[in-house]
């Protein structure tokens, strides 16, 4: 879901962006409030972000690397927790039984505390670090997606490609300026090669 968010917020900034561009950048004004005319249309395309995204290559590539690391701080934090538990239950148990002085099971509480606490703070590490992988990812995917429409303009020869999701500000698009399809057959050819 968190990655959700960061697609869509780089997607509403682009097209901000692009909006504003547009806007304050035209020379001629147009009073007409009625269709876009096609010439107008020509030089814009747009793109199904997530579409692209999701079934872009190194995306797979990355997510499965992250699930990975994601399989294995799990595993850390189970085998500290067992750990944990396991010496809460021995605590437990020598009290109960009286097999140990006051002193004695008030040092090995503190001990539990602080081995709680750390457990605590190592599991928001973890979950911290996953996802900081995940925004750095989500990032890396678009900068890739974004560098190669740059270089490749002159192939595309549009003046504006927008991003569109859902929930993004592209409420409506002609389904024939969409050029998703083209676009993630290429950056896996790309990818492909580079890999």
């Amino acid at each position: 879901m968190k990655k959700l968010s960061i697609i869509l917020y780089v997607v509403l900034f682009v097209a901000v962006a692009g909006l504003y561009f547009l806007h304050f950048s035209g020379t001629k004004k147009s009073n007409s409030t009625g269709p876009v005319s096609s010439s107008t249309a020509q030089g814009m395309a747009y793109i199904n972000i997530d579409s692209v995204v999701f079934k872009f290559d190194m995306f797979r590539d990355k997510r499965e690397d992250l699930l990975s690391k994601q399989k294995n701080a799990e595993a850390e934090l189970n085998s500290k927790g067992s750990q944990y538990e396991k010496g809460a239950r021995d605590y437990q148990e020598k009290v109960s039984k009286g097999l140990v002085t006051r002193a004695t099971a008030a040092e090995m509480e503190q001990a539990l505390m602080q081995q709680q606490q750390e457990l605590v703070g190592l599991r928001d590490k973890l979950q911290s670090n996953i996802m900081e992988e995940e925004q750095v990812m989500n990032r890396q995917i678009i900068e890739y997606i974004t560098r190669f429409l740059e270089e490749n303009k002159a192939e595309y020869n549009y003046q504006y490609i927008f991003g569109k999701s859902f929930g993004s500000v592209i409420l409506y698009s002609d389904n024939t300026l969409d050029i998703t399809q083209k676009v993630l057959d290429a950056i896996n050819k790309k990818y492909q090669t580079e890999k």
